[in-house]
């Protein structure tokens, strides 16, 4: 769907960011931003920024950013149209009937092409496994006790060893580029030599399905020992592994009001043929936020059945949590004394599988036993560190009777008097709040003073945690914002020369700089344009003449406002990225010779192109000579 520029703007300013954030993720403020852990990657101390002034946020751990808009759309895994119409209705805004425009068009004609190329290559490994090609995946499958109506269910398929091209060959047979199957994944290129090959061969093939039953992607498993034993297709437009759940799409149809997740395919196509077709799996990577908040859009209620060995127990763990957090009850499957599902019903059955899922361990006793793995109960001092550990989580329950009926429950499981039990959870509630985790803290504790008693510093919000930074970003005093350097240029993987690397950094350095001190805009107006930034096809070139138009209307940088202008969500991660991008300096006077460089270093990559004419050699040559000496005064 396509809104005006008018409308986007009004349904992001009536939904302030920190706001928004602050129900999904435990901000803390920091100077004049917000910080938390991200809910995008695993990370132990905070690295996510929230901006209330730019109304924008930024990891600088995994460095994804953008709007509000762009968060409900990656937090919640919504689509722009569904992220929209959300934060409308949080707002109370009707939104006017519309129509698709240009950039979402090709966006939606781009995902169409690669939805089709996946459908034909499904077509190809469904057909391979059925055929002379296929017979050793087809005994692996029937190995495993699969039947040919569960085998079609989900589509499986086979990828022969020999020849190496030929989905290449099917599918050049169908018409489809060569551009469109490098950006599908589905080939390894060649560069030297120009030629593709396939990604997957000898490989049993399990297709991965979004919610409306098309093929996004592919998991392969070898045949033999090769390495890796399990591949997945790479990430595309259409597929995202952190945001997408195997057979979701049947599981989501299932009358069952939870919903069951398990670790690998196989565990959830054997628990589908038993029955149990409530059935999920991550796809080839640990849970994450992204899978949770999924999760939570067709149930409420999670039973976790990871494998039953130390690394399926801590998996569990990590689960917990972040199920929670996205508001799901989450419950854990004993499949003891096996390891995994597909191994338990094979040797007890779906009856017995349907008594122990009935019977799921309620997921906090289930955090306290895997917290009593690491102590020695036999030991005074090891039978006491436990019970402090399990009041600990105990306290952390969010009303007093949660708390007391895990005390009750405690207790009875682990034979200690109730009283003393209880003794140990109050005293854990009157723990100083300097103590408290961040997943604790809220975004309401708005403090405007040092308190001495607590350690917290509004200045510092790490202070207050008693951590520090995972990665490298600082907080700049004149801006008041959070900030990374400018990376290196000549860094491996980057496309270009070292030269034209330095001056795409500078471009865009200093159109934040442009950002943050406006009073430089007619200075820099005077000696370069928007078109010298790149074209319009360029992601620069277009964040430029966004910029440029802004400071012509209203004499200021709306961040959040150019964010919107770019549909694509790595897009904005990278213009996101750019308004966090400023030289550290430790005076204004070195911010001010920093900005006068970066208007020389861009005019000078500029005038490159402008031709070899001696006289215009010369101009640019006196233009050069007077931006050395420019007088640079920031607000």
């Amino acid at each position: 769907m396509y809104y005006s520029d008018e409308v986007i703007d009004q349904v992001r300013s009536a939904n302030d960011i920190v706001d928004v954030i602050g129900q999904s993720v435990s901000l803390k403020r920091g100077g004049s931003n917000y910080i938390g852990l991200c809910p995008f990657h695993n990370e132990k101390t905070p690295s996510f920024s929230v901006s209330r002034q730019k109304q924008m946020y930024y990891c600088f751990g995994c460095h994804k950013g953008g709007n509000v808009i762009t968060f409900v759309e990656e937090y919640n895994n919504m689509n722009f149209t569904e992220a929209m119409q959300y934060l409308a209705e949080r707002a109370g805004i009707r939104l006017p009937e519309s129509e698709s425009g240009p950039y979402e068009k090709r966006s939606q004609n781009e995902r169409r092409e690669l939805l089709d190329v996946y459908k034909l290559a499904g077509t190809y490994y469904y057909y391979m496994l059925r055929s002379s090609a296929g017979s050793a995946g087809m005994q692996y499958l029937t190995s495993r006790q699969l039947s040919e109506s569960t085998m079609k269910s989900f589509a499986l398929g086979f990828a022969p060893k020999a020849p190496s091209d030929g989905l290449y060959k099917y599918l050049k047979s169908k018409d489809v580029s060569d551009d469109l199957l490098r950006r599908s994944g589905l080939m390894n290129v060649d560069e030297r030599r120009g030629t593709m090959y396939d990604k997957f061969w000898n490989r049993v093939i399990f297709p991965i399905m979004d919610p409306s039953d098309r093929i996004i992607g592919f998991g392969g498993r070898v045949m033999g020992d090769g390495k890796p034993k399990y591949l997945n297709s790479p990430e595309t437009k259409i597929f995202d592994k952190s945001r997408n759940l195997y057979a979701l799409n049947i599981a989501r149809r299932s009358r069952e009001d939870y919903l069951v997740l398990c670790e690998g395919y196989m565990d959830v196509i054997s628990m589908h043929q038993a029955g149990f077709t409530n059935a999920v799996a991550s796809l080839g990577t640990s849970l994450t936020p992204g899978h949770c908040a999924l999760l939570a859009r067709y149930t409420k209620k999670v039973v976790l059945s990871y494998d039953s060995d130390n690394a399926g127990i801590q998996a569990a763990v990590r689960a917990i949590p972040m199920l929670r957090k996205a508001g799901l009850t989450p419950k854990v499957l004993n499949l003891e004394p096996y390891k995994d599902p597909d191994e338990f019903i094979k040797a007890l059955g779906p009856d017995a599988m349907r008594e122990r899922l009935k019977n799921a361990q309620n997921a906090l006793m289930f955090e306290i036993a895997a917290a009593r793995r690491s102590y020695d109960l036999n030991d005074p001092d090891g039978k006491t560190q436990f019970f402090e550990r399990a009041a600990a989580m105990i306290a952390e329950l969010p009303t007093e009777m949660e708390r007391q009926n895990y005390t009750d429950a405690v207790s009875r499981e682990y034979m200690v008097e109730k009283r003393m039990l209880q003794e140990l959870v109050t005293r854990q509630l009157m723990v100083d709040p300097s103590r408290r985790s961040l997943q604790q803290a809220s975004v309401d504790d708005d403090r405007d003073e040092y308190d001495p008693q607590s350690g917290y510093d509004p200045e510092d919000a790490y202070a207050y945690y008693g951590v520090t930074p995972d990665v490298d970003f600082y907080e700049d005093e004149a801006t008041g914002g959070m900030y990374q350097a400018p990376p290196p240029s000549g860094r491996r993987g980057r496309a270009g020369s070292v030269a034209e690397q330095g001056a795409m950094i500078s471009r865009q350095l200093l159109l934040n700089y442009i950002a943050q001190y406006p009073s430089i805009y007619p200075t820099v107006k005077k000696y370069i344009s928007a078109d010298d930034y790149g074209d319009e096809d360029s992601l620069t070139g277009r964040a430029a003449a966004l910029i440029y138009a802004q400071m012509e209307k209203d004499g200021k940088v709306d961040e959040a406002a150019v964010l919107s202008r770019f549909p694509d969500a790595s897009d904005q991660t990278r213009i996101a990225s750019m308004f966090h991008t400023l030289d550290p300096v430790s005076s204004p006077a070195e911010r001010e010779k920093a900005v006068r460089e970066t208007i020389l270093k861009v005019y000078s990559a500029a005038a490159k192109g402008g031709g070899n004419d001696l006289q215009q050699a010369i101009v640019r040559k006196n233009t050069e000579t007077e931006l050395r000496r420019l007088k640079i005064t920031l607000d």
